[in-house]
Parts: structure tokens; C-alpha cells; sequence
């Protein structure tokens, strides 16, 4: 989750006569870079910086896709360096015909310049890139850059600064092998930090080498100690080396991502088989989630809005297994088919597919839009699914079985929509009678708040801007949609308040076209209470609505922790380490500060005045427990007015990951939850219990 600060646009604007073309400016080569970095990594904090990494890394696994690397190695070094070298075969240093440079310089100093682009003369067949962009952005967005490449019996090396040359590429020694080397210093002028977290690495590249069996890729933390005090996820000073490689590929990904799941048989599925110049590699294993965990790849790129290799999937999925189903008498005359719905519930799947001319929806990758690639994943998966079933008897009998119980799930489901979810209520004709709406019929201008108990609900319905935003207050902890299936949720007064105000529907029916409310915030107290019900609501929409989660309509709110007056000034503190901040600006000590904890009510005595010795003046410090403790100016004022608020929006970077951690947080396994808790129990500095 990212904080976001409020923005403004003018509602008029004023012609300036002396707009010409003169001010139009034209960026040239790598300066573009360095002018709008966002448009090439992302963005200039933290995931934005590991995308440098990435970049390099990418590279190098097109070289081990091209069959001409097996071993990739990471350092972190001191002072903020990253080196990644790999055994391929090394980027060209020789003279390019039309640019007359030399083919490394060109690679590392021009936009659109690469292997991706070439495949008839030696260039990579497949490739993680689609517009050869990689290395080069990282060129312009360091401060230092060192090219060492192995190649034709000689050792090569080109430095730059901040994108520009120092030198002509050179020999500067000899070699009996092949590689080549990056290492790279990111500009802390553009980053917002350039500080790596090592468990952030770890988790992309243990992903990477599942998808590329047979690559062995290393890990090495070389940062001073310093540096790595710094990151809370390093491995202890002595042990800083990692290495993954997994002979099994997708395979040995599926066995991962279902450790702490109940598997429903034995035998993981795996395929792998080329078509029309198209790999196909799909693994898959059922569990006893009541959901789908599907992740789709196209040429090491994930693909979290799927595209044509998953509606191939799906649809051989559905049609194989009524066809077995049918055909071993699990199915009568009598019965329906069983639907997509029914065959994916506790699901875990992963769809690799490699292809040498990929096109994507959009600069982010994030769907597959080539049309061949339909047919050629839905006709390796059904013939080797089917294989698969006839072979393993007992896994096809558990298989089946899960999904006429999930067909059965899904008929009562039915049943709970058609009496509490009517047409007419969805379509807005009869909201909650607890939900406080607005008067805007703007989705796109439209907030709703889902707030923590009455008392808050109270407040903010009474300090709202009532024209955008709505407020819903929720009684008590909701239902864990982690173990439960639809029907279940459908009959729970909360969670079905909250689907009919949103308006978008659930399950197989939903419209996000629907949406009410663009703004989805979820507004909690800051204790153990209100950040279990916030997880559970984040439960809800990860599990249930995350096509909400992936479009930027969830946030969670921020409300103060304190108020700090100083005469008629009034400074709100928003965490325990903004108040340190502010005591240790103002020279204010523990025994200076006495903290009021009761409610606020402007007809109680006013907390005790306190003076700081530092400035000799006199401060008003009081601490809220809850939303329900302010009063509605309060409560407009620090966390519901778009000008002073902070909103924190909820997004997903590693869906894996993320799954992996619900499930271990709201699952049935309660060994993984306790090891999850004695692990991060040394990092809670405050628990408010």
C-alpha cells in the first residue's frame, strides 16, 4: 500500500499568448529517462528501484531462454552498488554497420536497441522484453555504470555517469570464458531511496528460476553492515548467500505456493509441450481453498489480468473434465454440466507460455493478446489433462468430487442471491437502510467509507461532504471469506450490506461496470481490533473482488494517533514515530508530556496542560483510541477531507505472495499463522491490546 497526497486541478485556465513553438521541448535518447523515469520502471520509490535489478537480470534470462546461460549471480555491494553477471554469451562489443559504434555501447546508451528485435540473425527467438528499453534505462537512471564483458577471448569494459560514456569499449584483458557483467550505482537524485530490501529480491527471483528450469541463479549480500542494519529482511551478517534452482520448474512452483494448503490429490499435473513455435508449460493442483489461485506468464512476464493463454485454459478445463466425468458415469443424463465456476474453486494453477512475438494490452503487460495462443494452450492442455486423468484414477475421482461439491456450493449460492441479493437491489433501488449515501450519482466523484461501529459511523456520517461521500458502518468483526464458501457470505448481514452498496454483484455475476463508489476506503480504529476487521475487509476484496484492488478503487484511511495543541494551534500526529519526530524538533521529553487518554467531549475539563522545558511552552497532548473519540469537525478535518487527508491505496505486486499471506494469516492452518506470528513478533514496537 502507497500513500497518496491530495491533488488539485484548476477549474479554469488562462490562455498564455506567449505559448509558441519555442516551448516545445524535445528529449533526446536517454534525457527522456531521467525527465519522466514513471513511464519506464514505474515509479521512483522502492519497487521502482528493485526494477532496475529486474532489467538487468531480464537480459540475462533471455540468454538462458535462448539456451546460452545456466547461471546468473546477484551482488549487493557496499555503497549501494548492484553487480549481476551471467555466463552467456556476452553482448557484442564489435562495430555496428549503421550506427558505427560499438554494439555494447549501443545496447547500454539507446532506447529500442537490443537482441529483442532480430530473431532471423541470431537475435532471441523469445524474450521478456517487447520494447528494448531494459538495460539502457538503468544506464540513464544511475549515477555510475560498468559494462564487463567476456567475449571472443578477451575481457571488454565500458564505463558511463549518469548515461554518458568515459571511454570507448576496450580490452583490458584476457578470458577462456563467456559472460557478461553489469554493475551499476542507482542515482539517489531520482530515487526516493536506494536502499534494497533483500526479501523483496529473493521473492522475484525464486519466482524467475521456477520459470526457467534448469537455471541456477545466486544471491550475495557483500553490504557493509551498516547497509544492512538498515534492511530489516537481510539474512544475518555471516550468511549472506542464496541460490535457487529448481529442476522442476512450475512444478516445484506449484508444490511451493500450496505448502500450507490442504491438497485434494497427490499427483501435481505438469505439461510442457511446443506448438506452431509457442511453449506451452501449465501445472496444476487441487486444494481445499474455495477459491481460484491462477498465475499466468508469457515469457517470464506475469500477467495479472490473463489474456488469450487463460481463456485457452479454462475453456479445455470446464470441457475435458465434464467429458470424463460424463463418460466414467460421475455425471448422469439428469445433471448439468459442471461449470467454469465449479471446476476452478480450490484451484491452483500456474500457465507459462513462451512466444516469439508477443503482444500485450498495454505498457504493463498485463494481459496477452495474442489470438494464436488460444488454440495451441487449449489443445496441449486438453490432450495431456485427459491423459492425466485416465493415468491417475483416484487424483481424476478427488478431482471430480470437489467439483459437483463446489456445483452443489454454487446452486445454494444461487438460492442466497436470489432472496437477499434481488435484481431491483443491486440496481440501487434498495440500499442498506444503515448505509449514510450520497447525493452524487458520479461514480468516478463518489466515496464510500466503511467505517468501525456506530459510534464512528455517527461521527463521520455527520462530518462527510455529503454530496460525494457515502459512509456504511459495520457492526463487530465480519464473516473470513478464507473459510467460507458464497453461500455463506450471501447470508451475512455485513458483508451483504457492503455488496449491495457497492453495487457490482459477487461470484460469476460481478460487474465492476456497476461500481458505485470509485473511492472504496476502509476506515478502522488503530488498534488490534480495527486491523483485524481491515483484514478481514482486505480478505473480502482479495479473495472476492480483486479486479477492485487491481484498478486503484480500495484505500485504506489514516487517522491520527494524536493531537498536539499548542495555544490555538492544533498539530495532528498521524504514528509513534511522527511524535518522536515532533518531540525531538521541539525538545520535548517523556517527563515533560503527560498524554490524555478519554474521550473527547466539549463539555468535559480540558486535559492537563503540560510544559515543555526545552521551549517553556504549553501543549495539550491527547491520544485517540478510537474514530468514535472525535468529534465530526475532527474527523473531517484529519481523515475525510481531500485536503489534509492521507489515503493509503491498496494494491497487489506479487498476487503469489499475497495469496500465500492470506492464507496463512486468515486460513484453517493454524502452524504456519503461529510460525508467521514468532517470526514478526520482534518487529511489533507497538501493540495496543
Amino acid at each position: 500500500m502507497w500513500p497518496l497526497k491530495p491533488s488539485f486541478m484548476s477549474k479554469t485556465a488562462k490562455v498564455n499568448s506567449s505559448y509558441s513553438a519555442k516551448n516545445i521541448q524535445v528529449l533526446e535518447g536517454l534525457a527522456a529517462v531521467r525527465k519522466r523515469p514513471g513511464m519506464y520502471i514505474g515509479s521512483t520509490g522502492a519497487p521502482g528501484l528493485h526494477h532496475l535489478i529486474w532489467e538487468v537480470v531480464d537480459n540475462s534470462i533471455d540468454e538462458a531462454m535462448a539456451g546460452h546461460c545456466d547461471q546468473i549471480t546477484i551482488k549487493l555491494l557496499p555503497d549501494h552498488w548492484i553487480e549481476v553477471t551471467d555466463n552467456g554469451r556476452g553482448i557484442p562489443v564489435d562495430i555496428h554497420p549503421q550506427k558505427k559504434v560499438s554494439a555494447l555501447e549501443l545496447v547500454l546508451s539507446t532506447l529500442h536497441a537490443g537482441g529483442k528485435f532480430g530473431e532471423e540473425d541470431g537475435g532471441y527467438k523469445v524474450s521478456g522484453g517487447l520494447h528494448g528499453v531494459g538495460v539502457s534505462v538503468v544506464n540513464a537512471l544511475s549515477t555510475d555504470l560498468i559494462a564487463t564483458v567476456h567475449r571472443d577471448g578477451k575481457i571488454w569494459e565500458q564505463r558511463y555517469k549518469i548515461g554518458n560514456p568515459q571511454n570507448k569499449v576496450k580490452a583490458i584483458g584476457t578470458t577462456k570464458t563467456t559472460g557478461t557483467t553489469i554493475a551499476f550505482r542507482a542515482d539517489d537524485s531520482i530515487f526516493e531511496t536506494i536502499d534494497y530490501e533483500w526479501k523483496y529480491i529473493i521473492d522475484h527471483i525464486r519466482q524467475q528460476t521456477y520459470l526457467n528450469k534448469g537455471v541456477r541463479i545466486v544471491i550475495i549480500d557483500e553490504r557493509s553492515e551498516e547497509e544492512r542494519k538498515k534492511d530489516k529482511t537481510a539474512l544475518p551478517f555471516k550468511k549472506n548467500t542464496h541460490q535457487f534452482f529448481f529442476e522442476g520448474g512450475i512444478e516445484s512452483y506449484i508444490r511451493h505456493i500450496n505448502k500450507n494448503k490442504e491438497p485434494k490429490h497427490e499427483s501435481i499435473f505438469y505439461t510442457e509441450k511446443t506448438v506452431d513455435n509457442t511453449i506451452v508449460e501449465i501445472a496444476l493442483q487441487y486444494t481445499g481453498d474455495f477459491t481460484e489461485s491462477l498465475h499466468a506468464f508469457t515469457n517470464n512476464i506475469t500477467n495479472p489480468d490473463g489474456g488469450t493463454h487463460v481463456s485457452g485454459f479454462r475453456t479445455a478445463l470446464t470441457r475435458t473434465l465434464n467429458t470424463y466425468a460424463r463418460n466414467k458415469g460421475m455425471l448422469k443424463e439428469k445433471d448439468g454440466n459442471l461449470t467454469g465456476e465449479d471446476v476452478r474453486e480450490g484451484l491452483s494453477t500456474i500457465i507459462s507460455v513462451k512466444t516469439p512475438n508477443p503482444q500485450f494490452e498495454g505498457q504493463t503487460k498485463a494481459k496477452l493478446g495474442n489470438p494464436e495462443v488460444k488454440p495451441a494452450v487449449e489443445s496441449v492442455f486438453s490432450e495431456q489433462f485427459m491423459i492425466f486423468l485416465e493415468e491417475h484414477p483416484k487424483d481424476a475421482e478427488a478431482i471430480i468430487g470437489q467439483c459437483m461439491i463446489a456445483a452443489k456450493a454454487r446452486a445454494a449460492a444461487k438460492m442466497a442471491r436470489d432472496t437477499v441479493l434481488r435484481k431491483s437491489a443491486l440496481e440501487g433501488f434498495t440500499l442498506p437502510g444503515k448505509l449514510a449515501d450520497c447525493s452524487s450519482r458520479k461514480p468516478e466523484r463518489c466515496e464510500l467509507y466503511i467505517v468501525e461501529g456506530d459510534s464512528a459511523g455517527g461521527s463521520a456520517k455527520q462530518g462527510r461532504d455529503r454530496n460525494t461521500q457515502a459512509i456504511l458502518p459495520l457492526r463487530g468483526k465480519v464473516l473470513n471469506v478464507e473459510r467460507a464458501r458464497l453461500d455463506k457470505i450471501l447470508t451475512n448481514n455485513e458483508l451483504k450490506s457492503l455488496i449491495i452498496a457497492m453495487g457490482t454483484n459477487i461470484g460469476e455475476m460481478f460487474e465492476i461496470a456497476r461500481l458505485r463508489y470509485h473511492k472504496i476506503i476502509i476506515m478502522t480504529d488503530a488498534d488490534v481490533d480495527g486491523s483485524h476487521i481491515r483484514t478481514l475487509l482486505l480478505t473480502l476484496f482479495f479473495r472476492y473482488f480483486p479486479d477492485l484492488i487491481y484498478q486503484g478503487h480500495i484505500y485504506v484511511a489514516q487517522p491520527p494517533l494524536f493531537s498536539i495543541k499548542k495555544g490555538k494551534e492544533v498539530t495532528w500526529i498521524y504514528n509513534e514515530t511522527a511524535l518522536n519526530d515532533y518531540k525531538k524538533k521541539f525538545g520535548i521529553t517523556d517527563e515533560d508530556m503527560q498524554v490524555v487518554e478519554e474521550e473527547t467531549d466539549v463539555d468535559a475539563p480540558a486535559p492537563e496542560v503540560v510544559e515543555s522545558k526545552a521551549g517553556k511552552s504549553k501543549l495539550n497532548i491527547q491520544r485517540y483510541k478510537g474514530l468514535g473519540e472525535m468529534n465530526p469537525e475532527q474527523l473531517w478535518e484529519t481523515t475525510m477531507n481531500p485536503e489534509n487527508r492521507v489515503l493509503k491505496r491498496v494494491t497487489i505486486e506479487d498476487a503469489e505472495k499475497a495469496s500465500e499471506t492470506f492464507d496463512i494469516l486468515m486460513g484453517s492452518e493454524v502452524a504456519p499463522r503461529k510460525k508467521f506470528i514468532q517470526t514478526h513478533a520482534k518487529n511489533v514496537k507497538n501493540l495496543d491490546i
